[in-house]
């Protein structure tokens, strides 16, 4: 992890269809090692084997946690191709929140779009003979998983292709599937970064965890001295 003085590294990648978000191997699957060699950096977030788009690498552990947590909400965004031709009913559904098996969603931002000027899927999607397709850009503020494939489905149009289009500041621009380039952190979410250091490392200084630290190193020679009798 850098130093409190050291910008952490950021990494958008768009990642393509079928690839892992992981760079160990996987029965044969891609990962992220085909794409990116940088050292000490991991995936701030997932996203699924089957989905596209954007996502964010970092070798900063607290950065991480400021763009997955679920208290922090940063905002989503999808294009999502869709099986039908979504009408309002089912977008004002969307927007007001739908009931999963885990739970109502958050209400969610979203509008029908023309077919996004972007490269054919490679393999190809499966369409219905005779079934016209739709598209729509959602943008929601949880991490639940499959939860836009999931909401689709759940008013009547399931998800036939999903790309994520951006992540609270950083969106994917022109990378193309399969591109990466570094970016920097924005100024509000540097300076939140700088107050979770501060408060971590105030949080470790502090004399009560002092105590717990100096306790469990008491409890561990006494284990040592009891291994040696």
């Amino acid at each position: 992890m850098p130093s409190p003085t050291t910008k952490p590294n950021v990494i958008l990648f768009n990642k393509p269809f079928q690839v892992l978000c992981q760079f160990s191997e996987h029965e044969g699957k891609a990962t992220l090692a085909k794409y990116i060699n940088t050292p000490n950096i991991y995936p701030a977030g997932r996203l699924d084997h089957d989905s596209e788009g954007l996502l964010i690498l970092t070798d900063d552990g607290q950065l991480q946690s400021l763009i997955t947590h679920p208290n922090n909400k940063l905002p989503k965004t999808y294009w999502a191709q869709l099986e039908g031709d979504i009408d309002n009913d089912a977008i004002a559904k969307l927007s007001e929140g739908v009931i999963l098996k885990d739970g109502i969603t958050l209400p969610a931002t979203i509008q029908k779009i023309s077919s996004p000027e972007i490269s054919e899927r490679t393999p190809a999607i499966r369409k219905r003979a005779n079934k016209p397709t739709s598209w729509v850009e959602l943008t929601i503020s949880e991490g639940r998983n499959r939860q836009v494939r999931r909401m689709t489905a759940a008013v009547g149009y399931p998800t036939l292709r999903l790309i994520r289009i951006s992540i609270g500041p950083w969106s994917i621009g022109n990378l193309q599937p399969g591109e990466w380039k570094e970016a920097t952190l924005p100024s509000e979410l540097s300076k939140k970064l700088d107050r979770l250091t501060t408060q971590k490392s105030q949080k470790r200084n502090s004399p009560k965890a002092s105590k717990k630290h100096f306790s469990k190193n008491v409890k561990t020679m006494q284990k040592k001295h009891v291994k040696r009798k």
